[in-house]
């Protein structure tokens, strides 16, 4: 296997390069996240380990530049922080696994195992519906051709709508699938973003593409 580790903290990097050379693994190391995005996109990796916090870019937008650059290696975030909106904005940024620190070095190994196995993903292609056009490796949306700016929620909202034109999807299966499983909050937060989302691609355009299905829940209807 070989390992991309982006990291800051000399002591941290040398702990998971010897950890993980010692298994035979190949390691390359990368102090700041300009150089990590340099090697992420020129180099082959099987996995890459990511810290957020990094100087001249951080962890983020290395992230976000290798996505929207269309490259799908494996990517474990690693951080000191274990907010769960830090998670989640990983998460909605493509991240593949989470680690906080301090973190054991067999827990690790055993999560990049996994990913290797998992393999590089095969990531959705554009999809439209209603004239609307959501592209997930550039993270664009358009309608009619003009832009529309979402943030991650309501991008992910969208591409689960457009990914089932015309079924009626319930507040459940939505928080199961663009939220998670184990969401335990309010289910109207559904709703909010449901308004936010006609807000912004409904209504500049004229469109009542997002329709409310009473007693089921919502539906993106494509007429074409």
């Amino acid at each position: 296997m070989r390992v991309l580790v982006v990291e800051d903290d000399p002591a941290i990097a040398e702990v998971v390069r010897r950890g993980l050379t010692g298994e035979g693994h190949v390691v390359d190391v990368e102090r700041d996240g300009a150089q990590g995005l340099v090697a992420a996109t020129q180099g082959s990796y099987d996995v890459i380990v990511l810290d957020i916090m990094l100087p001249r870019l951080n962890g983020y937008d290395v992230l976000k530049h290798l996505r929207s650059r269309r490259v799908w290696t494996p990517v474990l975030m690693l951080t000191a922080k274990d907010g769960e909106y830090d998670q989640e904005d990983a998460f909605d940024l493509g991240a593949d696994d989470y680690l906080t620190k301090p973190f054991s070095l067999v827990v690790l190994k055993a999560r990049l195992r996994a990913l290797q196995r998992r393999g590089t993903p095969e990531r959705p292609v554009t999809v439209s519906a209603a004239g609307i056009e959501l592209d997930p490796g550039a993270h664009t949306v358009t309608r009619d051709g003009t832009p529309v700016s979402l943030t991650p929620r309501e991008f992910a909202l969208l591409e689960y709508l457009l990914r089932h034109p015309n079924a009626a999807l319930s507040k459940t299966q939505i928080l199961q699938n663009v939220w998670d499983s184990a969401y335990d909050g309010d289910p109207n937060v559904v709703e909010v973003y449901i308004g936010y989302l006609r807000r912004k691609v409904d209504a500049p355009f004229g469109a009542t593409s997002i329709e409310t299905v009473r007693g089921v829940g919502y539906r993106l209807r494509d007429d074409g």
